[in-house]
């Protein structure tokens, strides 16, 4: 199960991206699918055809982890 997830790096824009699976402690690089902006641009930094991005951990200084579709509750009004 792919997570989405945003990763903030010191002095540059938040990176949005898919990855396989959460980085575990003794981790040091971490592999990113789809990197791009929150906003869905490109990042002028990387090639226009750049599928997956491997950054090193110690450049991120904080990861979210978005929630999915799959986890998504639908709450709707019942009439009994």
């Amino acid at each position: 199960m792919a997570f989405t997830v945003i990763l903030h790096i010191p002095n540059d824009v938040p990176v949005a991206g898919e990855i396989d699976e959460l980085p575990k402690p003794t981790d040091t690089i971490l592999l990113v699918s789809n990197p791009r902006q929150r906003d869905g641009k490109d990042l002028h930094y990387l090639e226009p055809n750049v599928v997956k991005v491997i950054w090193p951990i110690e450049r991120i200084s904080l990861i979210e982890i978005l929630e999915g579709r799959d986890e998504e509750k639908i709450i709707g009004f019942v009439r009994e």
